[in-house]
């Protein structure tokens, strides 16, 4: 059980999504980095595919009133518990009775992912235990965590296992990696020349409907274009000229042309963007991008 004292920025219950929905307009959605909140489950004892906490750019303050076992995996926040001391990060943690976690804000990066033994126990919709805001279903009441919710959590297996998650490389001062886009070929060279040599900042209005990016003025033929099946990653190019990354949340349609698709691989990095982070983009084969799986991350007892 976790009962939370004040709420972080944007406290979300997560999985890893629910695919399939898209011909209902609704989108996978799930973590932002599966692989991080597989992570986390990973190191409480839990099945890959149990629902955590999503956790953006200021943390909660959550108190355990009969304890727990839990992980936090991803960008590190500055946090504590009950007796002042830092929290272990991307390690097996645990909780004793009337504990409590203070996550304040991201040192680097943006997001994190917080599991607790068991799970998180709301009721699945479409499949998933996901909050999906726009429409407001999934997760804790289709909505992000507020001071006073309780938050129960499923069956827990016996024993403590302590566990220790070597985090992936990042590769933060790097451009995105990203394919061609179905309409590519709309764009002019000078359209083509700005989105791949320019440098652009994420905008405060990002989300996990999309990242807003502000920078040099992309242009392209202004041809009226059928709506389209767009995925997380795709990168439109509105009127404005300024890209906009889809996010897990965004559309699954969409009538701006796509001049890239930023690859499977890189979305995790796509993930800690935050507003003001620089963003810049090169080009690479799709046979390539197919090729390149998501880092993985090493779980490993703790001596």
């Amino acid at each position: 059980m976790i009962e939370v004292l004040h709420a972080g920025l944007c406290d979300l219950v997560m999985d890893p999504g629910r695919p399939g929905w898209a011909a209902l307009g609704v989108p996978a959605g799930g973590a932002a980095d599966p692989a991080a909140l597989a992570a986390a489950n990973r190191l409480v004892g839990n099945d890959a595919a149990a629902a955590g906490l999503e956790i953006v750019l200021r943390g909660p303050g959550l108190r355990f009133p009969v304890g727990g076992v839990v992980a936090l995996a991803g960008a590190r926040f500055a946090a504590t518990r009950s007796s002042g001391a830092a929290l272990a990060w991307n390690e097996t943690l645990v909780l004793a009775a009337g504990e409590t976690l203070r996550l304040e804000e991201a040192e680097v990066g943006c997001r994190c992912w917080l599991a607790v033994r068991g799970g998180l126990a709301v009721p699945p919709v479409m499949g998933s235990r996901s909050t999906f805001l726009p429409a407001g279903f999934g997760g804790y009441l289709g909505r992000a965590l507020q001071a006073g919710d309780v938050l129960a959590s499923g069956p827990q297996a016996e024993g403590i296992h302590l566990l220790r998650a070597r985090m992936p490389l990042g590769e933060r001062d790097t451009p995105l990696r990203v394919v061609a886009g179905p309409q590519a070929d709309l764009f002019d060279d000078a359209g083509l020349a700005a989105f791949f040599a320019g440098t652009y900042r994420v905008g405060a209005a990002s989300d996990r409907r999309g990242l807003r990016l502000a920078g040099p003025l992309v242009t392209h033929a202004r041809t009226a274009l059928p709506s389209q099946g767009v995925l997380p990653g795709a990168v439109q190019i509105p009127p404005d000229g300024q890209p906009i990354i889809l996010g897990w949340d965004g559309p699954v349609t969409g009538g701006y042309p796509v001049i890239a698709g930023v690859i499977a691989a890189d979305m995790p990095r796509v993930a800690q963007l935050r507003p003001g982070d620089p963003v810049r983009f090169v080009t690479i084969e799709l046979e390539m991008a197919r090729a390149l799986a998501a880092a993985r991350w090493d779980i490993e007892d703790i001596a």
